[in-house]
C-alpha cells in the first residue's frame, strides 16, 4: 500500500492532499497538524468529496500523532509560518527552522527510509536544514521550489504567446525566491520551437520578470500566500517519486560539484523515481546563466548561513 504524509493542514497542505488524493497518486493520504481537529475535519471534507469525484484513494487526518504517519513513502512538509510585519529574516528563520527539523525527526521515527518533500521557507535553506541536521542520504531530501517556479514560467508564457498551456516546456532553476530564480528563457519551447523564436526580447523580459515576482504578486492580490499551485507542485514530485516516472523536473537538492557548487541545495533539474532523486542532470548554462546561477547560489548561502549565527546547525 502506498502511503504519503502532510504535515500542516493549512491552505497549501490542505491543497497538496486533496490533489493527492484526487490524483489517487497514494492508497492513503494522512495529513498531520498541530491544530486540533483541524486536519481531521479538512480529512472527512475531502473524504465527503470520495463518491462527488470518483477518487478511491484515503485521507486521514491527525492532530499530532505520528504513530499514524507509519510506513509512508514520501513526507511532505509544509509547516512553519509565514514572515510578518516587523519580523526579521533571522526570527523567520529560527522559528520555522525549528518546526522543520522536529517534524522531520518525527516523521523519521515512523517512516526511516520516507523521502522527504519541503515546501517550508525559506524552502531551499529549509532543504539545507534536513540534509544536514537528519543523516538521510541526499536523494530522499528534495525542496519543492523549482516545480512551482516553473510552472509559474510556463503559465507567463502561456498567457504571452496565447496557446494551450499543455504544449509549453520550460524550467526555473537557482534559488527559490524572487532575486535568485533563474527563468531558462533560452531552454524554453513551444511545442519544441524555442520561445525566442517566437516573441520579442522585450516580452521575453516581460514573462522572466513576472515570473520572479510570481509570488509576491499573488500575496498582493490575496493578501496571503498562494496555495493552489504550492500545493499541486508538492503532490506532482510526490507522485513522480512513488509512481517511479523517472520526471525531469526541477528540485531544490544537494550539489557536490555539479553546476561548480558544493554543500547547499539549490535547484536544478533533476530525474525523480522511486528513489527519490535518481539522476542530476547538468545543463550546458552559456556564460550568463552561470554568472546567474553563481549569484543566486551566494544569495542561498547567505540564508544559510543563518542557521549557523542561531545555532541550528
Amino acid at each position: 500500500m502506498s502511503k504519503v504524509t502532510v504535515v500542516g493542514a493549512g491552505n497549501v497542505g490542505a491543497t497538496c492532499a486533496n490533489v493527492l488524493a484526487f490524483n489517487e497518486v497514494a492508497d492513503q493520504v494522512v495529513i498531520l497538524d498541530v491544530k486540533e481537529g483541524v486536519s481531521e475535519g479538512k480529512a472527512m471534507d475531502m473524504m465527503q468529496t470520495a463518491q462527488l469525484l470518483g477518487f478511491d484513494s484515503t485521507v486521514v487526518g491527525c492532530t499530532n500523532d505520528y504513530a499514524q504517519t507509519a510506513d509512508s513513502d514520501v513526507v511532505i512538509i509544509t509547516s512553519g509560518i509565514p514572515r510578518k510585519p516587523g519580523m526579521t529574516r533571522e526570527e523567520l528563520i529560527s522559528v520555522n527552522a525549528g518546526i522543520v527539523k522536529s517534524v522531520a525527526e518525527n516523521l523519521l521515527k515512523y517512516s526511516p527510509n520516507a523521502v522527504i518533500v519541503v515546501i517550508s521557507n525559506p524552502m531551499d535553506t529549509m532543504t539545507y536544514l534536513a540534509l544536514k541536521s537528519l543523516g538521510v542520504p541526499k536523494n530522499r531530501i528534495i525542496g519543492m521550489g523549482g516545480a512551482l517556479d516553473s510552472s509559474r514560467f510556463k503559465y507567463n508564457l502561456t498567457e504571452a504567446l496565447g496557446c494551450n498551456a499543455n504544449d509549453v516546456e520550460g524550467m526555473v532553476i537557482g534559488g527559490h525566491g524572487d532575486t535568485t530564480m533563474i527563468p531558462l528563457a533560452r531552454l524554453a519551447t513551444y511545442k519544441g520551437i524555442p520561445v525566442t523564436n517566437l516573441l520579442s526580447a522585450e516580452k521575453i523580459e516581460e514573462v522572466v520578470k513576472a515570473t520572479m515576482v510570481g509570488g509576491a504578486t499573488l500575496t498582493g492580490l490575496l493578501g496571503t500566500s498562494a496555495w493552489y499551485a504550492p500545493g499541486a507542485a508538492g503532490a506532482l514530485v510526490a507522485e513522480a517519486i512513488i509512481h517511479d516516472q523517472k520526471k525531469m523536473i526541477p528540485c531544490s537538492v544537494a550539489l557536490e560539484g555539479e553546476y561548480g557548487q558544493n554543500d547547499i541545495c539549490i535547484g536544478v533539474p533533476v530525474v525523480l523515481g522511486k528513489n527519490g532523486i535518481e539522476k542530476i542532470v547538468e545543463l550546458e548554462l552559456n556564460d550568463a546563466e552561470k554568472e546567474l546561477f553563481a549569484k543566486s547560489a551566494d544569495a542561498v548561502r547567505a540564508t544559510n548561513d543563518v542557521l549557523k549565527e542561531i545555532n541550528v546547525l
